[in-house]
Order: structure tokens, then C-alpha cells, then sequence
């Protein structure tokens, strides 16, 4: 099965992760590390209760992070393994401008 995460930051800067040969991650390993990126880039809470949901901790930290750490292959392919750990979707598009993620 086919698995990729895409984030598009708009201006036709679109960052791709294939999954097919990544290294799994686990789903506490995903959280614990967008919960430090979360921390680590000073993003706040979408939602004005505070509560943060998986999927907006994934959109606000590829917000933050942005074409800089987007385009570090490194970090991206933890993003993308995060990503699909708590997600859990094949196929997963990050769209920065709409502030939506579509599977």
C-alpha cells in the first residue's frame, strides 16, 4: 500500500514524504515528538477552549516549521512518520493556506 504525507505551504512549495521504505514509527514515539515540536516552536492552540486535537498539532506545527524545516529532509521525514503514526490514513495532505488536512 501506497503511503505519503504532502504539505503544501501555497506558491507552488508543496514538500513530499513517501512512507514505502521509512522506518515506522510508534504512536506514543509520534505524539511524545509532535509534542515537543509543538513546545519547541512556540505554536499556539487553534481552538480557543486550549484543547489541542492530533490533527491540529499536526497542521500548527507544519505551519511553524514552514519551508525551512520542511525542506530539511531529516525533519521531514520525522514529520511524515509522526504524521501517519497518529493519523493513520495512507495518504495524508497537510494544506497550510486552507489551515485543512485531507486524507
Amino acid at each position: 500500500m501506497h503511503r505519503e504525507v504532502t504539505v503544501t505551504l501555497g506558491h507552488n512549495a508543496e514538500f513530499r514524504f513517501d512512507l514505502e521504505h521509512a522506518e515506522p514509527m510508534g504512536n506514543e514515539e509520534a505524539r511524545r515528538w509532535l509534542d515537543d515540536e509543538f513546545i519547541r516552536l512556540e505554536c499556539e492552540p487553534l481552538r480557543a477552549s486550549g484543547k489541542v486535537l492530533l490533527a491540529d498539532k499536526v497542521l500548527t506545527v507544519a505551519v511553524a516549521a514552514g519551508a525551512p524545516l520542511l525542506s530539511d529532509a531529516t525533519w521531514l521525514a520525522q514529520f511524515a512518520r509522526a504524521t501517519y503514526a497518529v493519523l493513520v490514513k495512507p495518504i495524508i495532505h497537510v494544506d497550510v493556506p486552507s489551515m485543512t488536512i485531507s486524507y
